[in-house]
């Protein structure tokens, strides 16, 4: 699943997000999703979510 739709995503997910720093390289980030920051259902970039750590970023991957 590649976390562009708001309902495949729930806190407690584990998953792999890319830093606002990062998205020129792509490098990825993983954690535990805490908050869900985006409202719409969709975004073609990948919904924005904080991690328990509170980094933010817009999620790519999902893993479990």
């Amino acid at each position: 699943m590649n976390g562009q739709n708001r309902k495949d995503i729930h806190p407690g997910l584990e998953v792999d997000i890319v830093l606002k720093q990062d998205q020129r390289t792509g490098k990825l980030t993983r954690g535990i999703v805490k908050d869900l920051l985006t409202n719409s259902q969709h975004h073609p970039h990948g919904i924005k979510v904080r991690l328990q750590d509170g980094q933010v970023g817009r999620v790519k991957n999902i893993i479990s």
